[in-house]
């Protein structure tokens, strides 16, 4: 759709904007998901009303250059369960499937830098209504006997709704109310939230052994229906009751399968059964099938109190709980105590000596071990004492004390430990006792500490142990409190030696390692130090810079050192490339700098600053280039859209550059336009004359675009050192005439546009005009009146109306007023006013149509209004469209005013105001073609702060 470029000077026009061209954001919420109703409340918030499970969908319109950010977000939990940090960045916040508790307050925040931030908000209110419940208590203590024989018995109801539900009470199909029957009363708890409607039967009647049914209503609201639940009362109704089929605890070995069985013994209704487990949820394998829970292969981690809860809605549920223990022996563990009454560590002939064993068991009552020496049974004497330390202070512990060591008392003691109930293999474990029993001792290597390293390389920290058994070591940080690298506070070590894998910096410092009292001597801890250095490479800043600059200009460079260990020895090399430009030594001082005094178009190109010591490198890189900043689309060109012929459309695309003088003048512009969704992008290059200023709005006119295709839009400005960095937009087509500004003078408005074309909305009447489309009213809106479509026949098209369902009332006003166009005469010395066709399109369909009338108001003359045009009545189900000839001699603005009839049916809606030079047509004959092949014109002007006039001066450059 696009043919050669034509001449730069083509039809430009100056466009002017008051205050400059760079505007802080402003924001606006529209909504197009599924309501059921939106609140547009003037002075409070705005509610936006929705059906749990259906799509919400708010957008949030921007307006401000350069194009703000936006963010969506929420006051609590998350604007989708799948936002991260709470937060969506694009226009359309989306929410598919909406739930309850995604309702809640939600802002769309836009910001560019200019200004504060703009914020608006609205209230996300999600509809719900939850089936009923009906629960079934009676006053007094639960008789076994003759349960509601002559008791007084409530029936409660209860469903979880937003809004508040409203019930009803029914036995068979007779409606209860309070009062109807004096058996009866219906009443809302004090103490309870919401409203929960409680039936009191009060001393049971024969006839009150019937089928009640609760019905909960949300009054239709979002077309939500009502529920019902019954419950059948009857002399047999009656609280559940359970039992166990199963003992308390359970003890199993693991692999074994377990089946608990609960049965109910009493209830009417039949209870429903539920198994639950203390510790949160029940192990994925379990089987369930009504009261039996089966486990097929136990293990430990399925240990734990299983319940199982009766419940069916009558008084309250019953719950038996049983324990299951699963079998396990683990940790085996022995000590070796050398005579307490001696200061000596070592074990001696004629002296006492005790051997600890120690294991985890399950259950700790099943644990049972036995002593045997060089494989024989032992059992206690006399001078060997076998006895089993209190659980309290040390669990599963087994103590032999041999009371005066001989020689012949040496030789292997055993210890096993075994589980009462069998099934679980018995752990043993042996102890040496003979001459070369010895209490442990450490030292380290004398070339393992200090021990230097690189950062990422792995480390192993040695401890020699000597002694007989040899102990478990412990290490732990000896210079501050932190956590191991494993994540403890200690690691052990079967021997002595701490392996650390990528070791980091924060790992430098000293290390302890200790002797322990298992596997080896109860003795006072043995323990020795070793230093680690961990050498890193320097640190440094910026790792990565680009400077932006034009030819035969200066850019100085700086490489700054943050950390570095060791940190003598510091060396640096400066390199273009692969080129060396300069090197040397750090004294005393942490940065290095590089200036080039004049670029050219050799000295462009990545710059690295190397800064060395033993451990490696740092690097400092800098792109230097000559590559101009992007350009920044301006997305609020007052209706940048002209439509002048049937196919195709013309649009005004405008830009500022950033930075235009940080690198050489800007030559052209690269223009790529392709089709949306197309591969192939058009290209031609747009010349630039002179020097484009901060802040200059450049406008390029596209014409030949075919409707209602969407274009995307390439920018990449280019100066002699070469392209610099692209724009992409899409300009999309809306679809109705929204603003023509080409040869004639002339203004059109179809409210397409977010600004609704600059109109406002008078302060002094009594209610305002709404924008709307067919596709985003409400689904509540009053049928019978209004129209079915904009006046193309579009369902997404807009309009402005004049709501007049309640609250408003007979008489009230609405009044729309349109932005000051200004006149300038055709002849300076000229006395004849410009005449000036004033059109629009009305619908005035209704049964209580009030009136539509149109006014002048002419500049300086605020007070005065001269009818235009008035029509009253209903008119029809179609639009119409009014035609009036002007000739203003000043500035003026037209004034729309609604007035309502004496009933809901009396919407008024207005659309495709235009206002065109010369007098109205006698018929509906074509407007004279622009001339075609012209692929844009571009003009690029200062802005300069003059207040907005809405007349559109054309300036031909």
């Amino acid at each position: 759709g696009l043919s050669k470029a034509q001449g730069a000077g083509d039809g430009a026009h100056l466009v002017s904007l008051s205050l400059g061209l760079a505007a802080p954001p402003t924001v606006r919420i529209v909504h197009s998901g599924l309501a059921c109703n939106i609140e547009e409340e003037r002075y409070s918030e705005r509610v936006y009303t929705i059906r749990e499970g259906e799509t919400l969908e708010l957008t949030c319109l921007v307006t401000g250059h350069p194009r703000p950010q936006i963010r969506w977000t929420k006051t609590a939990g998350s604007a989708s369960d799948r936002f991260q940090d709470s937060s969506v960045f694009n226009e359309t916040l989306r929410i598919s499937n909406i739930q309850r508790h995604q309702g809640g307050r939600y802002y769309c925040k836009a910001e560019n830098g200019l200004g504060s931030p703009a914020i608006k908000s609205i209230r996300v209110d999600v509809y719900y209504l939850d089936d009923p419940i009906v629960t079934v208590h009676q006053s007094i203590g639960e008789a076994k006997e003759q349960f509601y024989y002559e008791k007084t018995v409530f029936l409660r109801c209860v469903a979880n709704s937003n809004p508040p539900v409203r019930y009803s009470w029914r036995r068979g199909q007779e409606v209860l109310l309070q009062g109807s029957d004096k058996g009866v009363e219906i009443y809302e708890p004090f103490f309870t939230q919401g409203e929960t409607k409680i039936l009191k039967l009060k001393n049971l009647r024969p006839q009150d052994y019937a089928n009640y049914s609760c019905i909960a209503s949300v009054r239709n609201v979002c077309s939500i229906p009502d529920k019902m639940v019954s419950f059948q009362l009857s002399n047999k109704t009656a609280s559940p009751s359970i039992k166990l089929l199963v003992d308390d605890p359970i003890v199993v070995n693991p692999g074994e399968a377990i089946t608990l069985v609960c049965v109910t013994t009493g209830g009417e209704p039949a209870p429903s059964l539920t198994w639950v487990r203390s510790s949160g949820v029940l192990p994925e394998k379990t089987v369930l099938n009504g009261g039996t829970l089966t486990i097929p292969a136990i293990a430990s981690e399925d240990a734990g109190t299983y319940s199982c809860i009766a419940n069916n809605n009558v008084g309250n549920p019953a719950k038996k709980s049983t324990n299951i223990i699963v079998r396990a022996l683990k940790k085996g563990r022995f000590w070796i105590t050398p005579d307490p009454y001696h200061k000596d560590d070592n074990i001696q002939i004629g002296r006492e000596v005790k051997i600890s064993c120690q294991v985890e068991a399950i259950p700790s009552e099943e644990l049972t071990f036995s002593w045997f020496k060089n494989g024989r049974p032992l059992r206690s004497s006399e001078r060997m004492v076998i006895t089993q330390t209190d659980p309290d202070v040390s669990p599963g512990t087994t103590n032999l004390d041999i009371i005066d060591l001989k020689f012949t008392d040496f030789g292997t003691y055993t210890c096993v430990a075994s589980l009462k109930g069998g099934g679980i293999s018995d752990i043993s474990i042996d102890v040496n006792i003979s001459s070369s029993t010895v209490p442990p001792n450490l030292t380290v290597p004398q070339e393992k500490s200090p021990l230097v390293t690189r950062e990422g390389d792995t480390i192993e920290l040695q401890c020699q142990v000597t002694g007989k058994p040899k102990p478990i070591i412990l290490w732990s940080r000896a210079d501050k409190e932190v956590v191991m690298p494993e994540g403890a506070m200690q690691t052990e070590s079967y021997d002595g030696i701490l392996r650390i894998v990528n070791v980091s910096r924060e790992m430098t410092g000293t290390y302890r390692c200790q002797t322990s009292q298992y596997n080896g001597f109860n003795v006072k801890p043995r323990e020795a130090l070793v230093q680690l250095i961990v050498q890193y490479p320097p640190a440094v800043e910026p790792t990565f810079l680009e400077i932006r600059q034009g030819q035969g200009r200066s850019v100085t460079m700086s490489c700054r050192v943050l950390r570095a260990y060791p940190t003598r020895v510091l060396t640096y090399e400066w390199r273009l490339g692969s080129k060396l430009l300069r090197t040397g030594q750090f004294d005393l001082q942490d940065s290095t700098e590089y200036t080039v005094s004049s670029l050219s178009r050799d000295s462009y190109g990545i710059y690295n600053c190397n800064i060395i010591n033993e451990a490696g490198a740092g690097r400092c890189s800098f792109l230097v280039t000559g590559k101009a900043y992007a350009p920044e689309f301006y997305y609020d060109t007052y209706n940048p859209l002209w439509q002048n012929r049937p196919r195709v459309y013309s649009y005004s695309l405008q830009w500022t550059q950033m930075n235009p003088s940080a690198v050489d003048r800007i030559l052209a512009y690269r223009l790529g336009i392709r089709q949306a969704g197309q591969q192939r992008w058009w290209e031609q290059e747009i010349t630039v004359n002179g020097n484009i200023q901060k802040g200059e709005l450049i406008t390029y006119n596209l014409t030949e675009l075919i409707k209602p295709e969407a274009y995307e839009v390439r920018l990449t400005p280019i100066t002699r050192f070469g392209e610099g960095d692209s724009t992409i937009r899409v300009i999309k087509y809306s679809g109705k005439k929204i603003f023509v500004y080409k040869g004639m003078r002339e203004f059109h408005c179809g409210f397409e546009d977010g600004n609704i074309c600059l109109f406002t909305q008078d302060d002094t009447d009594n209610f305002d005009w709404t924008k709307q489309s067919t596709a985003t009213r409400d689904t509540k809106y009053t049928p019978n009146t209004g129209p079915n479509a904009d006046r193309t026949g579009s369902k997404e098209g807009f309009y402005m109306y004049i709501e007049t369902s309640r609250p408003r009332l007979e008489g009230e006003k609405a009044r729309l007023v349109s932005p000051v166009f200004n006149v300038a005469p055709k002849n300076p010395y000229g006395t004849t006013n410009t005449a000036y066709c004033f059109s629009f399109y009305y619908h005035m369909y209704g049964q209580h149509i009030g009136s539509l009338n149109v006014y002048l108001r002419l500049k300086g003359q605020t007070a005065i209004e001269n009818p235009l045009w008035s029509s009253s009545g209903n008119k029809g189900q179609h639009w119409n469209q009014a035609r009036v000839n002007i000739n203003p001699p000043t500035s003026f603005q037209l004034i729309f005013e609604g007035i309502r009839g004496p009933g809901i049916e009396g919407d008024i809606a207005i659309d495709d105001v235009s206002i065109v030079e010369g007098e109205c047509m006698k018929s509906d004959q074509p407007a004279n073609n622009l001339r075609s092949g012209a692929v844009g014109t571009l003009a690029h002007t200062q802005l300069i702060p003059v207040i907005i006039l809405m007349s559109v001066l054309s300036h031909q450059r």
